[in-house]
């Protein structure tokens, strides 16, 4: 029996996570001296998902981009606590995630800690991968120190396998990869994606990864679409979506409310 993403989610059977992706935080090479835009658009964001009934809510610095591979400025620390803390407050009640892009767990879960938030996404908690940030080191050995430090167990770790936009250092195979990421980098639950933002899932990964999760839950992490919800809704136990939710289906975009009400009908209408 696969244990529940989240404890609020036991009895949801494929809960979907609603990506809040940042603008360009002050600092950022895009950031535009609009801050209070950065926060307008979170909350316009979150409202469409929350209204069109998503079952969490997950929040990143998209926009930041370049990504710093590592430990992120302190800047970026401040104004994500900020802005979680703002969606913490309005919707107390729907699970709230974490990342900090593009491989800071400590800062994510640090920043979980603050507001209250239930879970964070963690690129790269074991291996390593080669980026366009260079050769990303899992962190499981700092995240979990930290995680203990703060007294934090109840927040929970979702770690990709195979994060998109990278590509292996070692030749392990997909099982490989996830059977460690489980046992040795103690991950709550395991994520897998299609090699881009946006873009499907392969169905022979996503087999494959299911196959040696076992009890640990499996989440989706790109290319869910309201032509594919009901039929992956069938392999794994959840999905982040983010792309298939936005204007033009640009990730870039606000998030349009008849695109999120269609995908949780077309989940809704398969139980």
């Amino acid at each position: 029996m696969v244990t529940p993403l989240l404890p609020q989610w036991e009895n949801i059977h494929f809960p979907v996570i609603g990506m809040l992706h940042l603008k360009a935080l002050p600092g950022s090479p895009q950031y535009d001296g609009n801050r209070e835009l950065i926060k307008l658009s979170l909350l316009q964001d979150a409202e469409c998902l929350v209204d069109g009934g998503v079952h969490g809510l997950l929040i990143e610095n998209f926009g930041d981009r370049p990504y710093f591979p590592r430990c992120v400025p302190i800047s970026i620390v401040s104004h994500m606590t900020i802005l979680a803390a703002e969606i913490r407050q309005r919707w107390p009640d729907i699970p709230l995630g974490i990342n900090v892009l593009r491989n800071d767990g400590c800062a994510a879960i640090t920043i979980a800690h603050a507001v209250k938030a239930q879970f964070i996404r963690v690129n790269v908690l074991c291996h390593a991968r080669l980026t366009d940030q260079g050769i990303i080191d899992g962190i499981a050995h700092k995240l979990h120190r930290q995680r203990a430090m703060l007294n934090a167990k109840n927040i929970r770790i979702l770690a990709d396998i195979r994060v998109k936009h990278s590509s292996p250092l070692t030749p392990l195979s997909l099982e490989e990869e996830t059977a460690n990421t489980i046992q040795r980098g103690l991950a709550d639950a395991v994520i897998i994606s299609g090699a881009a933002t946006g873009q499907a899932i392969d169905k022979d990964d996503l087999e494959k990864t299911r196959s040696a999760s076992g009890s640990t839950p499996l989440v989706i992490g790109s290319g869910i679409d309201i032509d594919s919800i009901i039929s992956l809704s069938q392999l794994a136990n959840g999905a982040i979506v983010g792309t298939a939710v936005k204007k033009n289906g640009q990730p870039a975009n606000p998030v349009d409310q008849e695109r999120v009400n269609a995908l949780i009908a077309a989940l809704t209408s398969s139980k």
